[in-house]
């Protein structure tokens, strides 16, 4: 199994000078770092909310649910400072995230760990539609599902690095304060921009003059099927964790060792989901991860073994990163002056649900419990499947929205 992962690592980091440029490559190594840091924060997140800080059930939705708010105006944020580079506003917006991770360690009281989750959170929304951007931009034409299931691959080994960290340390330094933890994982976020910088400005330039602000109606089926996924995102990533953690009592070391294997599986298989969006297209594709989510939801509200919860965890997180579909699939559609903006339009209509469910659910849980929240998030996931199977299979890409392809 070692030298099967082992062999699978060296594969994953061969060279092709076609596709691998050196700026994809920096690209890559950020997002990497990135997700190191993000791994030591994540393998600590919820015990630290719930043993650190005191927090329940319903104060960490909530948390979830604010700190989300950024995202609702990232499209004026984007709109503000889209004259800057992309790789410069991708190195802002790492610099923000790392300052805001790292003054977690500094509060005591709920007031003070929301002000701080919303400015790690600012950098965090404006990090997503960038990286992507870069990611797509510096893509080879009919590769580009490949590329970011790449990304989304180097996101997962380094997250596996990250909370195998943090399972290791916590068991032989268990007396080590959580707090720790995001003073290291924060710097380390923030000190990741300085790579960005090194990418060239003119990198997902193009010549024409990017829109300010961008909604438009050839977009639509992105839009909604955008809205939904934030309806149900806050669940899918973290209240899984609250349950083993609240229900069944789950260490700081075994959270980390599911993130891990978590890790592992989306290492191995972003790379292979990526390849069957550029095969058989998003349609298809998107629709039956939406399917098999749907039964994943359903397993969390019906099932009380805690080895069951653990596998659909590690399957609804594998499932998860088929969202880089609506990236390729909008990326299809759009020329390069309106990729991101659209993106950063499509973050914002994501945010008004991922902001609304948490603070919602938080204040319904007490009435329905966690399984009354996992079946809603079943019926919204149910309610995408029409909207994704509408969505368009041809595969030719625009000749426009590959200008800005070809960098060395």
């Amino acid at each position: 199994m070692i030298q099967k992962s082992w062999t699978y690592i060296k594969h994953f980091f061969r060279r092709d000078p076609t596709v691998w440029t050196t700026y994809l490559i920096l690209l890559t190594a950020a997002v990497f770092l990135n997700s190191f840091g993000s791994g030591l924060l994540n393998g600590v997140r919820t015990n630290f909310f719930v043993d650190t800080v005191g927090l329940d059930g319903g104060q960490v939705l909530w948390l979830e649910g604010i700190r989300e708010i950024p995202g609702l105006v990232l499209m004026f944020i984007a709109a503000l400072t889209m004259h800057w580079a992309l790789s410069y506003r991708a190195a802002t917006a790492l610099l923000i995230m790392g300052l805001g991770f790292a003054l977690y360690a500094t509060t005591d009281s709920y007031l003070g760990l929301l002000l701080m989750a919303v400015l790690a959170s600012l950098g965090m929304h404006m990090w997503f539609p960038l990286y992507k951007s870069l990611g797509l931009s510096l893509s080879p034409a009919e590769r580009e599902g490949e590329i970011m299931g790449r990304l989304s691959s180097a996101t997962a080994l380094a997250s596996i690095a990250g909370m195998g960290a943090v399972a290791l340390i916590s068991r032989l330094l268990p007396a080590l304060s959580l707090r720790a933890y995001y003073v290291l994982g924060g710097g380390i976020i923030a000190l990741t921009a300085l790579l960005l910088l090194r990418i060239p400005a003119d990198v997902g330039a193009t010549r024409e003059r990017q829109p300010r602000l961008l909604l438009k109606r050839e977009y639509w089926l992105y839009y909604v099927l955008t809205f939904f996924q934030g309806s149900r995102k806050q669940v899918l990533n973290t209240f899984g964790l609250l349950v083993l953690v609240e229900e069944f009592g789950l260490q700081v070391w075994q959270i980390s060792l599911i993130l891990v294997a978590s890790g592992v599986v989306n290492f191995i298989g972003a790379p292979y989901l990526g390849r069957l969006l550029d095969r058989w297209g998003e349609r298809y594709v998107m629709a039956t991860s939406y399917t098999l989510l749907t039964l994943g939801c359903i397993g969390f509200a019906t099932i009380s073994n805690v080895g069951i919860l653990v596998f659909l965890l590690l399957l609804i997180k594998l499932l998860v990163t088929l969202g880089i579909g609506l990236d390729t699939y909008v990326y299809r559609m759009a020329p390069p002056g309106e990729l991101t903006p659209t993106l950063s339009a499509g973050i914002s209509i994501n945010h008004v649900t991922s902001v609304a469910m948490p603070l919602i659910a938080g204040a319904l849980l007490p009435l329905i419990g966690y399984s009354g929240v996992f079946w809603g998030t079943a019926g919204l996931i149910l309610l995408s499947i029409p909207f994704a199977l509408a969505m368009q299979t041809d595969r030719a890409p625009q000749p426009a929205a590959q200008e800005a392809v070809g960098y060395s």
